[in-house]
């Protein structure tokens, strides 16, 4: 059974910056994205890349304030630099990754076949 594996997350006031990592423990997948839920909430789409070309994508929400990005090196894992947080960015933030996806699906969380455990992300003054 494939595991993602989760890094990263905590309290933090607003305006800080938080690093989020995710490893596939020695399996590559083409396409790797960051959903979150907030509490009442849908999961919702927060940013993509595919792994080869490393095209990312951003819900409008986190554009330019998050970055994704994908080890550079040896390791199967992929990142989500989160810079001037808000409140509302509070939530559960999961890794997702596939290897079928069609582009136009990547922002729809059931098409993903394997999950992060996740983590908490928490900002508040």
């Amino acid at each position: 059974q494939v595991q993602l594996v989760q890094s990263g997350g905590g309290l933090v006031q607003p305006g800080d910056s938080l690093r989020l990592s995710c490893d596939a423990a020695g399996r590559t997948f083409n396409w790797y994205a960051w959903f979150r839920q907030a509490p009442g909430q849908e999961r919702e789409f927060v940013s993509a890349i595919r792994w080869r070309s490393r095209h990312t994508y951003y819900a409008d929400s986190v554009k330019g304030r998050f970055t994704i990005s994908r080890d550079n090196g040896a390791k199967n894992a992929v990142y989500l630099q989160m810079d001037s947080l808000r409140p509302e960015d509070t939530a559960v933030y999961y890794c997702a990754a596939d290897n079928n996806l069609i582009l136009s699906s990547h922002r729809i969380a059931n098409q993903y076949d394997y999950w992060g455990q996740g983590s908490q992300v928490t900002v508040s003054s």
